[in-house]
């Protein structure tokens, strides 16, 4: 064959070669296709290449390894964009009450309360939390138990060791119940039958302070006839029980007749709260400062120290109380009741078996 013939057949195999390329379009043209959002959510990841993808194709089509890269990059890219809200953790929903109403029977032994009896209280204990073993402080006395029953603190740090009206002295240091519920612009109120409870608590933190030098009975008289119908915190003292132990000796015939009226008198406050369609929206706490043995009290004799603590009322949840409460509990739970914070400085702790909810600690004995 010549050179010339040579070239025009090499020339002519050129020209099918373009015809046909023409005709039969290269697998690197094929137009990239995009993964849609419902390939986002459908398709079908393998590494092997096993159909074309055209246009018209869906995303249930098994893709390339190519498609399956940039489908994994904007599934992450997606995720990102729209961060799925992780729930947190809430917090034990605390049981506020609106009010706390504190009643201290003065030298009431919780044997005292079936012997004498007291119809009104053991009646109120079958929907309460009770223990009828809580400890008060040592010495076992009026003006540092009730100290420490209503600042949360141990006699060291409230340092009201006194147990007279010794107004020179000033008053039980700390910040107490009436501070705090004061503070939140709650109206407090004390009614008691010894005046030496009057260095509690500054006056500044007590709306209301009234002294009754007479019977439970007449104390109650007269908180009833000027209710206080806005309290946040009401403390009522009766003085009866300790007195006639003193005269006539601890479970005496006579002290047990008086106890029987206070719980008389124990009936009217609670007929008065559900009159005004306050007990609902009360917690009630019945306690005493100490108790006695024959004529005296202020041992560490289990007579002395031994009272009884009932809780009843709003998020009360009804049982003996296996916890064991010290007198310090009292202003802890009433405050807790109440949604405030507890001092940090305060011994006492929220008795939470009483609500059903699980301890986070106990108080100790006082030192």
């Amino acid at each position: 064959m010549t050179i010339s013939k040579t070239r025009s057949f090499f020339l002519l195999v050129f020209l099918l070669l373009i015809l046909l390329a023409c005709q039969i379009p290269s697998l690197a043209w094929l137009p990239f296709i995009a993964p849609t959002a419902s390939q986002t959510s459908t398709a079908t990841l393998t590494p092997t290449l096993t159909a074309m993808v055209t246009a018209t194709q869906t995303a249930t089509k098994t893709l390339t390894p190519t498609l399956t890269a940039t489908l994994t990059a904007t599934q992450t890219a997606t995720e990102t964009l729209t961060p799925t809200e992780t729930p947190t953790q809430t917090a034990t929903p605390v049981p506020h009450a609106s009010r706390v109403l504190i009643l201290s029977i003065d030298g009431l032994r919780p044997d005292a309360i079936s012997l004498a009896p007291m119809p009104n209280l053991l009646s109120l204990m079958q929907n309460s939390a009770y223990s009828l073993t809580a400890q008060t402080i040592f010495p076992s006395v009026t003006l540092p138990a009730h100290a420490s029953m209503l600042t949360g603190l141990c006699p060291l740090k409230h340092d009201a060791d006194w147990n007279d009206y010794l107004p020179e002295l000033g008053y039980a240091f700390g910040t107490d119940l009436f501070d705090i519920a004061h503070a939140a612009g709650m109206q407090t109120v004390m009614y008691v039958g010894k005046e030496k409870l009057r260095q509690v608590t500054e006056p500044a933190s007590t709306d209301i302070f009234v002294y009754i030098n007479d019977r439970d009975l007449a104390v109650t008289e007269r908180l009833i006839a000027d209710f206080p119908q806005d309290f946040g915190v009401l403390f009522i003292h009766f003085a009866t029980t300790d007195d006639m132990g003193h005269e006539y000796g601890w479970l005496s015939s006579e002290q047990l007749s008086v106890i029987f009226r206070a719980d008389e008198a124990l009936g009217q406050i609670l007929a008065e709260l559900d009159a005004r369609n306050l007990r609902g929206e009360t917690l009630i706490i019945i306690t005493s400062d100490h108790g006695g043995h024959k004529t005296t009290h202020g041992s560490s004799r289990p007579e002395d120290m031994t009272i009884p603590w009932i809780a009843a009322g709003t998020g009360i949840q009804p049982k003996q109380l296996t916890t064991q409460i010290h007198t310090m509990d009292t202003a802890a739970t009433a405050a807790f009741a109440l949604g405030f914070p507890i001092p940090p400085e305060w011994d006492g702790v929220p008795v939470m078996e009483a609500f059903g909810l699980p301890a986070e600690k106990q108080s100790l004995f006082c030192p």
